[in-house]
């Protein structure tokens, strides 16, 4: 089962004023078979074929990418395992109630405007990458693609090829996710193993399976990214949905807390092999045609001279197949910030925002940035969960407080969550700190505010509607 078929039964249930503001109930549980799909799915995307090529254009070193990838995705695999899914079977309830719980339903608002903003600029990655795959249907030159180094659209080709992707995908999203659950399942495994024939071909092509010395940079490579940096960026690029909580929303529906080791689907094979697969691609381009890799080549000019025409379809549907629940999600989160806006319009103007966002390839190009910013925005209210969860009682603070008080605001999480925030923004602006560095300390910080304001004030929202 994919996302977005879970999303799907999700959307129902909300039509029916259903489990939306309550406890999911003992029949409407899953077992653990329904989730290992929908990470699998979910996590090869087409923004893989940018990331993988994006570590070798940072002059990763093959110790980092084969050992560093492998440590990341297993803390973010046990994260997903002994946080969120302990949370979400115990808890039972969405991000979105919890939090209003916590926060009050006016600090939830602000929080769905900068969710769902956030979730523009990703999906727009991903109408970025899709739209590399459009170049080679058409005689070269029609349409300019971006390098490593673009920020700014390519000329008039290139931005009317983002606007009918990214119409088509919200369109798609308009109509639910029926057929784009199904497309989903089914071509999971397929983008799987196109992945890894793209990797496969390429090793033809250099006449070697030495892996390890195909992923060495040359030597005097400027290292930008380290084996720390890889390590924190596999665990952190999904912090908003583990750490951060956002799939307490999927997991609620598990039988048990096990199902988080289905994390695991998505984070070895969409991630961890599907990102050195596509690393590879770059490094022929760079050993065969001496490209230089801090400009790099755009995914669908690599993946057609390496696959041909079922990469490039490839490109487009991982790219669709992963936009459009992002999309759809935007559009709630604007839904649920803007009283009386109806799910159309919502949606219209996430995807709106998401085609905007794509026509400037800066988002997909800064992809190893953006994420981590993604994630130090959005982790935080997770650990602010967590404070709740795990230590409220033996803090001497009270659960849900904003439940318990009435309140509509809750300034102790508004300070917690933005005072790490600013100060993780200032590090990265003013300093160049790597971004993924940033969710963690980020997140421990606005706990440790929370618990500490909340018992200074007797855990008790203050301010009421």
């Amino acid at each position: 089962m994919t996302v977005e078929t879970l999303e799907d039964d999700a959307a129902g249930v909300v039509a029916g004023s259903e489990y939306e503001r309550q406890r999911v109930p003992e029949g409407a549980l899953r077992g653990p078979s329904s989730f290992w799909g929908m990470y699998a799915g979910e996590h090869t995307a087409g923004t893989e074929f940018m990331i993988g090529p994006l570590f070798v254009a940072w002059g990763a070193s093959a110790a980092s990418l084969i050992f560093g990838l492998l440590l990341g995705n297993l803390l973010a695999v046990l994260t997903w395992r002994y946080l969120t899914a302990v949370i979400a079977c115990d808890e039972r309830l969405t991000l979105y109630y919890k939090m209003e719980r916590i926060a009050g339903r006016k600090l939830v608002a602000f929080y769905n405007l900068a969710n769902g903003l956030l979730f523009c600029f990703l999906a727009g990655a991903m109408i970025t990458v899709s739209a590399t795959a459009v170049g080679p249907f058409f005689p070269p030159g029609t349409i300019e693609m971006p390098t490593f180094q673009s920020t700014m659209p390519t000329g008039i080709a290139w931005i009317l090829a983002c606007i009918a992707i990214g119409t088509a995908m919200t369109l798609v999203a308009l109509k639910g996710y029926g057929v784009v659950a199904q497309v989903g399942h089914y071509s999971a495994p397929w983008m799987f193993l196109v992945f890894v024939a793209c990797a496969l071909v390429t090793l033809g092509k250099l006449g070697t399976t030495d892996v390890w010395a195909l992923l060495t940079p040359p030597p005097g490579t400027e290292q930008k990214i380290s084996f720390l940096g890889i390590v924190f960026f596999s665990w952190f690029c999904n912090a908003a949905m583990h750490l951060g909580m956002a799939d307490l929303s999927v997991l609620r529906f598990a039988k048990k807390p096990s199902a988080g080791w289905a994390s695991a689907s998505g984070m070895f094979l969409g991630h961890y092999v599907a990102w050195i697969c596509a690393a590879l691609l770059l490094v022929y381009w760079v050993r065969a045609h001496g490209v230089d890799p801090t400009k790099g080549v755009d995914p669908g000019t690599m993946v057609n001279d390496s696959v041909g025409w079922a990469g490039l379809l490839c490109v487009i549907i991982a790219g669709w197949t992963t936009a459009n629940p992002t999309i759809y999600r935007a559009g709630l989160a604007f839904q649920g910030m803007i009283p009386g806006l109806s799910r159309t319009a919502a949606t219209l103007l996430a995807g709106a925002i998401c085609i905007a966002a794509g026509i400037f390839p800066a988002f997909a190009m800064k992809l190893l940035d953006f994420v981590g910013l993604y994630g130090t925005v959005l982790a935080p209210i997770g650990a602010i969960i967590i404070v709740d969860h795990f230590f409220a009682d033996s803090l001497g603070i009270a659960r849900d407080p904003a439940a318990r008080s009435g309140s509509a605001f809750n300034p102790v999480v508004l300070i917690a969550w933005l005072l790490p925030v600013a100060v993780a923004m200032y590090g990265y602006w003013q300093h160049n700190l790597f971004a993924s560095y940033l969710p963690l300390p980020c997140a421990i910080a606005c706990g440790l505010l929370y618990a500490l304001l909340s018992r200074a004030g007797g855990g008790q929202a203050v301010a009421r509607s």
